[in-house]
């Protein structure tokens, strides 16, 4: 066999052997001595630290990989999702207390999936409005003398998804205004 032809595996940049992307201990270390300075400059009445840079490296990886996932992957508006994960990340960083978990990883992991989730919510509503605009013209322009009324899978989808959400909203304070009256019955 050709050795020359093989290719040698390249070292990872991030210091983790066990082929984690982030390290979850070293990222809690720096957390903790984050936190300290901030409790530190707090106490002195001064400004918060700068946070450190392994610590933002780390959430920027954790969204980039997020997004490579594959109920996030083919989206054409990735790089806004993974932005407005990193600005969620850091417009809650100081609600992760290390004193209560030591999983920062699974703390920014969940803010940067939910930041996913209302980025796609967003995009739909956008996608649907663009549509209903664009058969509203497009059908006007055909026949303007036929009142608009075309039947569309996508928009039909998304309507009905809504009307689905309502009514199970209105469900769930149904059933818990009656689980509030037994109880305040008995």
């Amino acid at each position: 066999m050709n050795t020359a032809t093989k290719s040698q595996p390249t070292k990872s940049l991030l210091p983790n052997t066990k082929g984690h992307y982030v390290n979850n201990k070293k990222l809690y270390e720096a957390f903790v001595v984050y936190k300290k300075a901030v409790r530190d400059a707090e106490a002195n009445n001064k400004s918060a630290p700068k946070i450190p840079d392994y610590i933002g490296e780390c959430i920027l990886t954790i969204a980039q990989r997020l997004s490579q996932k594959y109920n996030f992957a083919l989206y054409s508006f990735k790089q806004e999702m993974i932005s407005d994960g990193i600005e969620n990340c850091f417009q809650y960083l100081n609600n992760f207390d290390p004193d209560k978990s030591n999983n920062p990883f699974a703390y920014f992991t969940q803010i940067i999936r939910f930041a996913f989730i209302r980025r796609i919510q967003k995009e739909r509503k956008q996608t649907y409005i663009k549509h209903q605009i664009t058969q509203m013209q497009v059908y006007s322009s055909l026949r303007p003398e036929i009142p608009f009324d075309v039947d569309d899978t996508f928009a039909t989808n998304y309507e009905n998804m809504l009307v689905d959400k309502r009514v199970k909203a209105k469900e769930r304070i149904k059933r818990l205004n009656e689980k509030n009256d037994g109880e305040s019955g008995e």
